[in-house]
């Protein structure tokens, strides 16, 4: 089977366009990828091209910011904030200075959120999108900092916010300032409240920790995608700390969409035409 797939393939070339062009998260490093639910085979760039969807069997490969942007936000309405706030090292941890540095140089990304605002189908929004390239997406003081000003922003303008969540938690290499993010950016979320204005959280795969803690649960619309992890400790803790057997996939979305914590599922090929037609519900 694989041999017909690079019969095929053998004369198409790695995708160099503008928009990957340099970026090295989103660069085809190599012509194939393994779906992980299907296991079957695929071509990057043919994924690529359905949105980073797997043909095969639907599943919803974990996605950059910058792919994300192109995905959902208006073609040059994106106008990134706070772009030049460096990663703190706040408990001098062993070696984290080191590794932010190398996963910058490696990823050319340089925190693991990207804030701005744009539009969605003509509607202008502030945005904040999480990216599990870096550092598995984990909330450290810089992630809180720029998710806690883009809320800000968001009331300032008197503008919707949407933030695409997909974390491993608090950053333990920040410690106890990694875990004072959530109050912050909930605290931050009251203003947004009073100030009536629409939040809306869009859970991808994997958003759990401190993040599925404090601003991922706090929106007026929690939408998710297909097949997400979403969940706050692992199914080993809970199982220990309650003393029973949990079901299975308790942690994917669709579990929590029968259960009330989600809104709505939506397939990733909808999710711009989707969030446009809230955003105009509520305008």
């Amino acid at each position: 089977m694989i041999i017909d797939k690079l019969k095929k393939r053998e004369n198409l070339y790695v995708d160099s366009s503008s928009e990957t062009k340099g970026n090295k998260s989103d660069a085809l490093i190599g012509k194939w990828i393994k779906c992980e639910r299907c296991l079957e085979i695929l071509h990057k760039e043919e994924v690529h091209t359905n949105l980073s969807v797997c043909p095969n069997c639907d599943n919803h490969f974990r996605l950059s910011s910058r792919r994300r942007v192109l995905q959902v936000v208006d073609d040059g309405t994106f106008e990134e904030l706070e772009i030049d706030m460096e990663v703190k090292d706040p408990l001098h941890f062993p070696g984290y200075a080191k590794k932010v540095e190398a996963i910058r140089k490696a990823t050319n990304i340089k925190e693991a959120v990207k804030t701005g605002t744009g539009k969605i189908d003509g509607h202008k929004v502030v945005i904040s999108i999480m990216d599990a390239n870096f550092m598995m997406g984990s909330m450290g003081s810089v992630v809180g900092e720029m998710i806690t000003r883009a809320i800000e922003k968001a009331v300032q303008e008197k503008l919707p916010l949407i933030i695409f969540c997909a974390s491993g938690g608090a950053r333990m290499q920040e410690g106890v300032v990694s875990l004072m993010q959530m109050a912050k950016t909930s605290a931050a979320l009251t203003k947004l409240e009073e100030a009536r204005l629409l939040y809306i959280t869009v859970l991808t795969d994997p958003t759990t920790g401190g993040v599925t803690a404090s601003y991922a649960s706090l929106g007026d619309v929690i939408l998710a995608e297909p097949g997400s992890l979403i969940g706050f400790a692992g199914p080993r803790v809970i199982e220990q700390t309650m003393k029973q057997k949990l079901p299975t996939g308790f942690q994917s979305s669709e579990f929590l969409l029968e259960h009330g914590f989600v809104d709505k599922i939506i397939h990733r090929h909808e999710m711009k035409r989707a969030l446009a037609k809230i955003l105009e519900l509520h305008q």
